[in-house]
C-alpha cells in the first residue's frame, strides 16, 4: 500500500507547472501536478501509456485537437488513452492534480506549445507526428 498527503507533496512554480513523481509502481507512476493560474501545457501525447488525471483543487480546461473541450474541476477524473493528443490550461486559481500513468513507456511526444515562445519541436517528435498526425 502506498499513501500520499497531496497537500504536503505540492510544489508550485510561477514559471512552469510542476509534475512531481511521487512513486513508480509496476508499469507506471503516480504524480502530483501543480499549476499556477493561467499556465498551459504543451499539446502532447504519450504513445505507449494511458494518462489519468484527478482534480483535487482548482481546475481548468482540457482540450484535444479534435475539438473536445472538458471543464476540469475538483472531483473531475480525465483519462487519456495511449496516443491521444491533449493540452491542459489552468484556470484562475492554483490547481492540484493527481496523475497516474501506466504502460510500457511514459515518454511524451510534443506537437506544439503556443504559449511558450522558446519551444521547438525536436526531430523525434516531428517524425512521430508525421507518421501519426493528431486527430
Amino acid at each position: 500500500m502506498i499513501a500520499y498527503d497531496l497537500e504536503t507533496e505540492q510544489i508550485f512554480d510561477p514559471k512552469k507547472h510542476v509534475e512531481k513523481i511521487l512513486d513508480t509502481v509496476s508499469d507506471g507512476d503516480v504524480t502530483v501536478a501543480c499549476w499556477e493560474p493561467g499556465q498551459v501545457s504543451p499539446n502532447h501525447c504519450h504513445p505507449d501509456c494511458t494518462e489519468i488525471y484527478f482534480c483535487w483543487q482548482g481546475g481548468g480546461t482540457m482540450r484535444t485537437p479534435s475539438g473536445e473541450t472538458l471543464e476540469v474541476k475538483p472531483g473531475s477524473f480525465v483519462v487519456h488513452p495511449p496516443g491521444e493528443v491533449h493540452e491542459y490550461e489552468n484556470g484562475p486559481e492554483r490547481s492540484l492534480l493527481f496523475r497516474v500513468r501506466y504502460g510500457s513507456d511514459m515518454a511524451p511526444r510534443f506537437v506544439e506549445w503556443p504559449t511558450n515562445p522558446e519551444f521547438a519541436q525536436d526531430a523525434d517528435d516531428i517524425a512521430y507526428f508525421k507518421a501519426n498526425p493528431p486527430a
